[in-house]
């Protein structure tokens, strides 16, 4: 019985199991960014970046949108594929349905993870951004769904875009692959 309660004390000790992504970038900015991905505050969406990242749905996908201080998108799995015509990038998603928001208290700090949407809370889809800096003003209104443990300096050399709107011209950075870890 002893030794029972010992086994149940260590496994109770040791942290759960965490599911992540790692993004292979590559352009301007090379090397990998961990993503820490939250199953407790956000469990549909984590559910979707893992299943797109499993299918392969992210390789090959572009930073779309870039905007020094504040983020850099990418995730549009139907329009932003490396190679092909930019100009629908960030319009797009997947062929799965929107995902309702699953809003929490987290704030939009450096590294943190949210979902894109269009103007209603409900259409998050396949697109996500990386915090470059906080952004208090997308808190309640945006899905936290992660945040980066490892690879800010490859976040920081990602190709910035131009304009209000952030479009990256020329060549944009890629995530050559997505892979779900734990």
């Amino acid at each position: 019985m002893r030794n029972l309660v010992c086994a149940a004390a260590l496994v109770a000790a040791t942290p759960a199991l965490a599911t992540g992504i790692e993004i292979e970038v590559a352009g301007e900015a090379n090397g990998t960014i961990a993503i820490d991905l939250f199953e407790d505050v956000a469990p549909q969406h984590v559910e979707r970046i893992t299943t797109l990242a499993e299918q392969g749905a992210y390789d090959g996908v572009v930073f779309h949108r870039v905007i020094d201080g504040f983020m850099a998108q990418t995730g549009d799995v139907e329009f932003g594929r490396s190679g092909g015509d930019m100009s629908m990038a960030g319009r797009g998603g997947s062929d799965l349905p929107d995902l309702p928001a699953e809003f929490s208290d987290l704030s939009f700090e450096r590294g943190v993870v949210g979902m894109a949407r269009s103007l209603d809370p409900d259409s998050a889809n396949s697109q996500f951004f990386i915090m470059f800096a906080p952004g208090e003003f997308l808190n309640g209104d945006y899905t936290v769904v992660g945040e980066v443990t490892e690879g800010l300096d490859v976040l920081d050399a990602i190709k910035r875009g131009e304009g209000r709107n952030g479009a990256v011209i020329g060549a944009p950075d890629v995530m050559e692959t997505v892979t779900v870890t734990e």
